[in-house]
């Protein structure tokens, strides 16, 4: 069952392009034009010119009540804009609503946040199943009114949940993933097909601090800065263009479960806002690293 977002509810759709290319004269000009000669409303235009290689990016949202193309004819009408300047362009609808999966282990925080920020309306999505490698969210997420599939992972087997979990995302019809504190490695073929739609948090320590006790690790080092990177999953582990970021100070007054308790609690706002980022349509993946346009 999707809860409907408050934004889309009380306003008329709208489509957003997201334009890529190298920077030349007559970028913005050719595509404002080609919206406003469709009778579209430009309610929000932003853009950024990499200086170190030459790109320009571009979102421009718009107004869909007074526009005559269909999206059928907007993608025709597109075209020669794309020719001429050698540009990629995504084209989306903001009553197009994702369908997601989550995939979860045991700790919950994340999962829970993120069903809480979906019922309040907050996260433009349809939350259609929960996947997880243990039982224990089975109520918690019957309570949101979203299926909930148990599927055990281990060494022997994780080859063939992948599979099940593979299939289950199909059946589905998921759009796109969250591993919302999924403790589990998945394998390049797994992820291939998920490029650019599945989006991964995890502490910020890395490289420095690998293995299962990162909080230990830092708590020895005295560490005084703790963080998280929320970021798109590719078969480069952690290696993905990060979508957000955060830190916060800590000091030697913060035991290991101090550390652990603050990480959470960055690692509940970073994914929420890179989910939401994802979903308004407003990032842009350019080689491993990305440009995310305000909210």
């Amino acid at each position: 069952m999707s809860a409907p977002s408050p934004t889309e509810t009380e306003r008329s759709a709208r489509g957003v392009l997201l334009v890529s290319c190298l920077d030349q004269p007559g970028i913005v000009a050719a595509v404002s034009s080609l919206v406003y000669g469709g009778g579209g409303n430009i309610v929000d235009l932003q853009q950024h010119t990499d200086p170190v290689d030459g790109a320009f990016f571009q979102r421009v949202e718009f107004e869909l009540d007074q526009f005559r193309f269909d999206r059928v004819e907007l993608a025709e009408q597109l075209k020669p804009l794309i020719a001429r300047f050698d540009m990629r362009c995504q084209v989306r609808f903001t009553d197009e609503v994702p369908r997601v999966a989550i995939l979860v282990s045991r700790e919950a925080h994340c999962l829970q946040d993120l069903l809480a920020r979906w019922r309040l309306g907050e996260l433009p999505a349809d939350i259609r199943l929960v996947i997880s490698n243990h039982p224990d969210h089975a109520e918690l997420v019957s309570s949101f009114d979203v299926a909930y599939e148990h599927h055990p992972v281990t060494p022997q087997t994780r080859a063939d949940q992948e599979r099940v979990i593979s299939t289950s995302l199909a059946d589905a019809d998921v759009d796109m993933v969250v591993l919302a504190r999924y403790m589990q490695i998945l394998s390049p073929g797994f992820v291939a097909p998920w490029e650019g739609r599945i989006i991964n948090i995890h502490h910020s320590f890395l490289p420095a601090f690998q293995g299962a006790r990162p909080y230990h690790q830092a708590h020895g080092r005295g560490v005084k800065l703790i963080g998280v990177t929320a970021h798109y999953v590719t078969a480069d582990l952690d290696e993905g263009p990060i979508i957000d970021q955060d830190v916060t100070r800590v000091s030697h007054r913060d035991d290991v479960e101090a550390l652990r308790r603050r990480g959470r609690d960055l690692e509940v706002i970073v994914l929420a806002r890179a989910v939401r980022a994802h979903l308004e349509h407003r990032v842009l993946i350019h080689g491993n690293r990305t440009i995310v346009f305000d909210g």
